[in-house]
């Protein structure tokens, strides 16, 4: 997965065009399968992951589903991820558009399955061997009590690091925010390099610091909204005194694009980031001997290190005229096989269990320091209104980050759309 407003590519593959969706084809119908019981039909699959590396094995596997269901035409897209919420929303909306399956980031599952755009998914073969998944990614898939996706892949956080870098500073990995900026401030006088790239217009870079100073959005059990309370004031200070105090650089506008480029050319020595990036991050110059390329948890606040989670689903469209052979995709694309092949390919986090003791995921090093972060990260709350919670954050928070606003006023700026747009809530 890759995480990421600043996505702005397009890409059909196999010939289609974002308009000439599965659930538009008349080619199947009722579920996608001829009489004789052998799948058939058409099934178009939105996927968000990043262009240029995760989306070319994506469409690979994609490609090998029509050889095991020859009658089964796959038309592949892939949308930005900043852009695939609104689009599916829209098109589903409009009952014109959308796709038979969708790869759904986490907080979007319960918000489409509240307003009647997922197919419930119990008693379907899209759920197989329901019970192997991590209880912690199955969480997002449910709301109201039912099914509505199937867990694809899970992430979390890390510091991304070059060990060449902190070798010729002679510093450590830091651990805390103190030793953050302690090291960046030695990476700079020993180097000329700067230890840390901030990303500043993406609101999932935040909750790390939110949740390592013990804060959080919200608190769905007692309706509360908590992201404003001296908690977040605090975590927003933090990552202001990273940017002050010049132990680390950001940007409000396409940062993904900035922070990447400046790590992968060795201009900065430290980012965060998730598994999605490790194979992007390959790409560049100073990790083309990978062994360069380190990975520990994100420097602790007050309250220690808080991870959050993140990941995403396949969800099937309510609509679809494919639903058959949509769920039988479905069940292909989030298999034991298919997650082994991701993971040995991407470096991504598979959901389901028994995958972590296939050999080429129980050697692979990015998803050895993954996994026990993932085991203990803060999830989000699993509600309907859990997406929109994100946009308020990235607009406060790239204020605070670049002097336009203070910590104080921009929490309460947040807490304030929050009560807002989450009626009755504290």
């Amino acid at each position: 997965m890759r995480r990421g407003i600043a996505a702005t590519a397009l890409v059909a593959a196999l010939g289609v065009t974002l308009a000439a969706c599965g659930s538009d084809d008349g080619s199947a119908n009722g579920g996608g399968s001829k009489g004789s019981g052998e799948l058939a039909g058409t099934v178009t699959w939105w996927d968000t992951s990043t262009v240029g590396s995760e989306d070319k094995v994506f469409k690979k596997i994609a490609e090998d589903f029509t050889k095991k269901h020859p009658k089964v035409t796959v038309k592949y897209v892939n949308v930005p991820f900043g852009e695939a919420q609104n689009k599916f929303k829209n098109a589903a909306q409009s009952g014109s558009g959308a796709p038979d399956v969708i790869r759904s980031e986490v907080a979007w599952t319960p918000d489409f399955a509240s307003l009647g755009y997922l197919q419930p998914l119990e008693g379907t073969p899209a759920l197989k061997d329901e019970g192997d998944f991590l209880k912690q990614a199955a969480a997002s898939t449910k709301y109201d009590g039912k099914t509505y996706a199937v867990p694809q892949v899970i992430d979390s956080m890390g510091i991304f690091y070059n060990k060449k870098i902190l070798k010729d500073a002679g510093v450590e990995v830091p651990k805390t925010i103190a030793e953050l900026k302690t090291a960046s401030a030695t990476i700079k006088q020993k180097t000329g390099k700067t230890g840390m790239y901030l990303r500043g217009d993406d609101p999932y870079w935040f909750l790390s610091f939110l949740y390592g100073e013990g804060g959080d959005l919200v608190n769905a059990e007692s309706k509360t909204v908590t992201v404003d309370d001296a908690n977040g004031v605090k975590a927003l200070a933090t990552v202001k005194d990273l940017v002050d105090s010049k132990a680390a650089i950001t940007d409000a506008t396409n940062g993904w694009d900035n922070m990447q480029a400046a790590f992968k050319d060795g201009k900065v020595a430290m980012i965060i980031n998730g598994p999605w990036a490790v194979t992007d991050t390959f790409a560049g110059k100073e990790f083309a001997d990978k062994a360069n390329l380190g990975i520990a948890p994100v420097p602790a606040g007050s309250a220690g290190q808080g991870a959050p989670q993140g990941g995403h689903n396949l969800a099937i469209y309510a609509g679809s005229k494919n639903l058959d052979a949509s769920y039988a995709f479905t069940e292909y694309m989030t298999s034991v096989e298919t997650q082994t092949q991701i993971a040995k390919e991407l470096s991504l986090l598979p959901t389901r269990e028994s995958v972590y003791v296939k050999p080429d995921v129980a050697s692979n090093e990015m998803i050895g320091f993954f996994k026990p972060v993932v085991d203990k990260a803060v999830e989000r709350p699993w509600i309907p209104e859990g997406g929109s919670l994100f946009e308020p954050v990235k607009v406060e928070y790239a204020k605070v980050l670049t002097g336009q606003t203070t910590p104080e006023n921009g929490a309460k700026a947040i807490g304030d759309s929050y009560r807002k747009l989450l009626k009755d809530w504290k």
